[in-house]
């Protein structure tokens, strides 16, 4: 008998499983994996962003699905704990672009590393390469676990930390959603965030633009009457399927929900590269810029505005040749380039399947989640945390920083319980 079980080696089940042994509990962490903290180590393209230091606001605000759930559990633990706690276990962090935490060694290793070393401390008890079948349950409360062997084993309390669909190859494969539901609670639809976009428009298709990085660009998800939903101004990609990179992957999540709106139309992106313009500041631009040297080339008057690569196709989109010079241009001419600089529109028609997102939209719905504790609603004893919850925000240590704070809860939570 155990005092807590947490299912799932990820950043939030080894934070639980901490929290839990914290309070001289007996706690055993189940792993289905050969490994934990898989996607700990390969975070950050393998530094592992651990959060970040952007005001409770802020941190909200980069959280468009349920941010708000996390007001009450910040009060709890936030994201300020989560940077002492890990210079306590001697993982010094620093601080970098847009307030994202980093370990000072670059080493995603080192996070996990420091995380193993607390849990053995604790006398946490690991069994690896084991697989959950399903909770244990009566009526009145959670008993424990039965494992695919068939060996049950009971608990006082059981955290779920099962991670949610995406970036399956780390284990995360939506083993919790039934037994969430076999418990009570309601799982919203699960799709696909922070994930490559995919479009058939046949400067796609050619693969022309294939490789061409757009730097800070404003993107936009337009609206059926053309307005706009959301603008993000990062890098974005063109890609031989359709777009990816920062915008795009922050855009994906309300280009799914414009085309569950629309049933499934492709739905318009609008690319801004000439971020300081509008199509009548640009044009002025353009036509002076022109005058000035009219025995010129105009790819090469122009040249330093946007990327080569990006110029060349919409001028041939404006039906300016190549060769044409300053004295060639005509004011419409002009003016149609101007547009495609400060709005080109494509459309996307769906994304990379959820396997392939970063994050999971969608899960236990935190309507049924107690914010302060992180306890089930509907079945005593049971508490979830991390990516399993419907809760999802844009990468860059928002993800990883709800995924801490819900697993630290959850496991202090879960160790204090009693029936």
């Amino acid at each position: 008998m155990y005092d807590v079980i947490v299912i799932g080696g990820g950043p939030s089940g080894l934070m639980a499983s901490i929290a839990a042994g914290t309070n001289n509990k007996k706690v055993l962490l189940l792993e289905k994996g050969k490994k934990l903290g898989q996607k700990l180590a390969i975070s950050g393209g393998g530094r592992c962003n651990v959060t970040n230091r952007l005001p409770v606001d802020e941190i909200v605000k980069h959280i468009p699905g349920n941010g708000r759930f996390l007001y009450s559990p910040f009060t709890v633990y936030n994201n300020e704990d989560i940077i002492a706690f890990f210079e306590e276990l001697g993982v010094a962090l620093k601080e970098e672009d847009h307030g994202r935490m980093f370990p000072v060694s670059n080493r995603a290793q080192d996070v996990v590393d420091a995380l193993l070393k607390e849990m053995a401390r604790l006398d946490v008890e690991i069994r690896k390469q084991t697989t959950v079948a399903k909770l244990l349950m009566d009526d009145e409360k959670i008993l424990g676990v039965r494992l695919e062997s068939g060996e049950e084993i009971k608990a006082n309390a059981v955290v779920v930390a099962v991670g949610g669909k995406a970036v399956p190859q780390t284990g995360s494969t939506g083993d919790g959603y039934p037994w969430a539901e076999r418990a009570g609670h309601t799982v919203t639809d699960l799709y696909p965030t922070e994930v490559p976009l995919l479009s058939n428009e046949t400067f796609i298709q050619s693969k022309e633009l294939q490789g061409l990085a757009l730097r800070d660009a404003a993107v936009s998800v337009l609206k059926k009457n053309g307005k706009a939903i959301i603008t993000h101004q990062m890098d974005m990609l063109f890609t031989h399927f359709g777009l990816s990179g920062p915008a795009i992957l922050r855009c994906s999540q309300f280009v799914v929900k414009e085309l569950k709106k629309n049933g499934g139309k492709p739905v318009t992106i609008q690319i801004q590269a000439l971020v300081d313009y509008n199509a009548e500041s640009a044009f002025q631009l353009l036509m002076k810029q022109a005058k000035a040297d009219p025995k010129k080339a105009l790819k090469n008057i122009w040249k330093g505005i946007v990327p080569e690569r990006w110029l060349l196709f919409l001028m041939q989109r404006a039906a300016i040749s190549e060769a044409a010079t300053g004295a060639d241009l005509s004011n419409e001419q002009a003016r149609h380039l101007a547009k495609e600089l400060t709005g080109f529109e494509m459309t996307v028609y769906g994304t990379q399947p959820l396997a392939k997102a970063f994050v999971t939209g969608g899960g236990v719905s935190v309507k049924e989640i107690e914010p302060k504790t992180m306890a089930s609603k509907k079945k005593p004893g049971l508490y979830f945390c991390g990516e399993i919850l419907d809760i999802h925000g844009y990468t860059g240590g928002y993800n990883i920083t709800s995924a801490l704070v819900t697993g630290r809860i959850a496991g202090d939570s879960a160790a204090n319980f009693s029936f």
